[in-house]
């Protein structure tokens, strides 16, 4: 399939360029503030080894393009990236391993906190992300620029039953433990190893019940002081990288 015929996006700031230069889908142009300094500049030498070279352009104009995005005066036209199917994430899921961590997130309605969720996915090695293709947000622009490179290397899975796709992880050998502020247990003291999901909820009113009734069981951050819950992108990273911290230590 032509360019002309693939849907691209725009992307903007100076890490997301970067990943998306480095990552698996073509980027088409790059866009850089006419008065910005290019000797011996990283992002310009990355340019270069991919036989591209950036175009000025005015401040204004870039601005228009991405609104409401910190682009930092760089831009870049990537082919748009793609949410995977059932069956692509099947195919992810048969290639993980014995410690295999997945992320579930059940109708993220706001692209900052899914471009969030992505990046902490990133870091954590996460081998999939999976969000129902209804009343939740896809891979827009301003959630490709939060995750900073996080949209390249995880795969993001739109589903069309999440609480059916959760039973088919269990089928798959996964444990999961869904994050609930009321919870009893504490996340640091279940056990996060071995082959698991982590089941975050929407900005406004966290899991919805079928998604709870399907989660193995559920656990909650231990907060101290006034601060009665955390967003629900910080509530993943802890929970990513606490099940980390326990494989790393064998359970």
């Amino acid at each position: 399939m032509g360019r002309s015929s693939t849907p691209v996006s725009l992307i903007g700031g100076v890490h997301a360029v970067m990943a998306a230069l480095q990552g698996r889908r073509p980027v088409y142009r790059v866009w850089r503030l006419a008065s910005a300094t290019r000797d011996n500049d990283v992002l310009e030498q990355e340019l270069a080894v991919h036989g591209l070279s950036a175009e000025p352009i005015e401040r204004s104009e870039l601005d228009r393009r991405l609104p409401n995005i910190a682009h930092q005066g760089v831009a870049a036209e990537i082919a748009a990236p793609e949410a995977i199917d059932e069956q692509a994430l099947a195919e992810t899921i048969a290639l993980a391993g014995s410690t295999s961590l997945v992320l579930a997130l059940d109708q993220i309605q706001d692209p900052h906190n899914l471009g969030a969720c992505l990046r902490s996915a990133a870091a954590a090695g996460v081998d999939a992300v999976i969000a129902p293709r209804r009343q939740a947000v896809g891979l827009t622009s301003s959630a490709i620029k939060v995750a900073a490179g996080g949209a390249e290397y995880v795969p993001f899975a739109r589903v069309t039953n999440l609480a059916r796709t959760l039973t088919w992880l269990q089928d798959a050998g996964y444990f999961s433990t869904g994050l609930e502020g009321e919870a009893p247990s504490s996340i640091d003291t279940l056990d996060l190893g071995g082959r698991h999901v982590i089941v975050a909820g929407g900005e406004a009113d966290g899991l919805r019940r079928r998604t709870t009734d399907c989660c193995d069981r559920l656990g909650s951050i231990p907060l101290c002081g006034s601060i009665e819950s955390l967003n629900v992108s910080v509530a993943v990273g802890v929970a990513l990288f606490e099940a980390r911290r326990q494989q790393r230590q064998g359970g």
